[in-house]
């Protein structure tokens, strides 16, 4: 971010720049051409009144004098002159051959001063290998045109000028886009960061760390006024979700004790039932263990979308050789085998107890499913970045469609009996608040693959 708003600024800074410096550049080389244009007129003029003595063969200034004028001008201005006669040969040349053996009649300036007009302008010079800035004036005396007079001057000269202009233009240019740089840095280091820890602040409340909070003393007053805006949406957060853990903690509590004594009750009941009705009986005790587990699966579920714990490393062998342990009674009691295919040293990164309670949801599901004699496999291996779990059972298994839609709450399957709906639910909420993924897939021998992927502890 702070890169983006710093070239923003020196985009915007070298914006200015051109527009100021590109017309001064233009309209000082155009400037240049004309001062000097001006001035070589006037000093042509000069020269031509000076050279009437000589073409017209009066006393005063002669040609080597004039000549001697033609030098000095030379070596002052650099601005070459030369005097034709009305014939366009040269009198004074101030670049040799010696004068009277070069004619300049046949040049396009000369050929209009001596038709008494005046010829500004540049052309290329193929003597000089050079564009050349020329003025030519007619020598006039008694409305008679005696010669011509030439003063040119470089046009490399003065495009070294305007050369030199125009790096000093850069040179401008680069300071102030240094300066602006620097300026442009702090301002954005100043807005960028405040931002960046909004950012991270979000970031953590994402991942369910509800604690996090933006600094309110740093940036400018709008990045202020969003952190302190972030804080207060985090802080009703927070308490929403802690006003609804306090409410599934005391609905469980308040249904638990009642259901307890409903059950109670029924099992007392027992003795005092004729056979005729011993069926309903069990069938009302059977609802109530169903509705226990409903609350039951209903805390986990609500426990499994709070804040998220701190996650530590998980060896997760050692919780899969635990759970099996708890479940090899229940499951033997039930006539299905219990296997496990399980590698040494598979760390995941996961909140301790979240796996266990993971793996006891599948099981349960599994062994619902199971037929006798069937098996339940248990497998764990590293995949990747990932310590992949696998709970493979070989019952009836789903169509794609019930796969799709077997982690909804309270969605139960083709049986619809014997399950609060939850488990699934709560095994998707736990492996996701760990960063981890679940999925059922098709076993080869028709039942349910239900994998579980958590990131690898480095």
């Amino acid at each position: 971010m702070s890169r983006r708003l710093l070239l923003s600024y020196l985009l915007l800074a070298l914006f200015v720049l051109a527009v100021l410096e590109i017309p001064l550049g233009l309209s000082y080389a155009r400037n240049e051409r004309q001062d000097l244009t001006r001035r070589l007129e006037r000093d042509a003029a000069a020269l031509a009144t000076l050279s009437e003595d000589v073409l017209a063969g009066r006393r005063g200034i002669d040609r080597t004098t004039l000549a001697e004028i033609a030098r000095r001008y030379l070596r002052e201005t650099g601005g070459r002159v030369v005097v034709t006669n009305a014939r366009g040969v040269a009198l004074v040349d101030t670049d040799p051959p010696e004068p009277g053996t070069r004619t300049f009649a046949s040049r396009p300036e000369f050929a209009r001063a001596l038709h008494n007009k005046i010829a500004t302008g540049i052309r290329r010079s193929e003597t000089l290998d050079g564009e050349l800035l020329y003025v030519a004036v007619p020598v006039v005396t008694g409305g008679k045109v005696r010669g011509a007079v030439r003063v040119s001057y470089p046009n490399s000269a003065i495009s070294a000028r305007v050369t030199r202009f125009w790096l000093l233009l850069a040179a401008i240019a680069v300071v102030v886009l240094l300066a602006a740089a620097l300026v442009g840095r702090r301002i954005a280091h100043s807005i960028a960061r405040p931002l960046r820890n909004v950012e991270r602040a979000a970031a953590s409340a994402g991942r369910g760390d509800l604690d996090a909070r933006a600094p309110t003393d740093a940036g400018p007053a709008e990045v202020r006024s969003l952190a302190t805006s972030f804080n207060d949406t985090v802080e009703k957060l927070y308490e929403l979700m802690r006003s609804r853990e306090e409410f599934a903690a005391d609905a469980a509590h308040q249904l638990r004790t009642p259901l307890a004594a409903l059950c109670l009750r029924l099992e007392n009941l027992e003795r005092d039932v004729r056979p005729t009705g011993r069926e309903n009986l069990e069938k009302a005790l059977a609802e109530v263990e169903r509705l226990s587990h409903l609350v039951d699966g209903l805390l986990a579920l609500a426990r499994s979308d709070s804040r998220s714990a701190t996650q530590e490393t998980v060896e997760v062998s050692e919780v899969v050789d635990e759970r099996l342990d708890a479940w090899s009674p229940l499951v033997a009691e039930q006539d299905v085998f219990l296997i496990a295919d399980v590698g040494d040293e598979l760390p995941a990164r996961a909140t301790p107890g979240r796996l266990e309670q993971v793996l006891d949801n599948l099981l349960a599901n599994a062994l619902e499913v199971s037929p006798p004699r069937s098996w339940i496999t248990v497998s764990a291996t590293h995949a990747g970045d990932w310590v992949e779990l696998h709970v493979v059972d070989e019952g009836p298994g789903m169509s794609a469609e019930e796969r799709a839609r077997a982690f909804g709450r309270l969605w139960q399957g083709r049986s619809g009996t014997g399950t609060s709906g939850l488990g699934l639910a709560i095994v998707q909420r736990l492996v996701a608040s760990d960063g981890g993924r679940v999925e059922l897939l098709p076993a080869p021998d028709g039942g349910i693959d239900a994998v579980v992927r958590l990131p690898v502890a480095a």
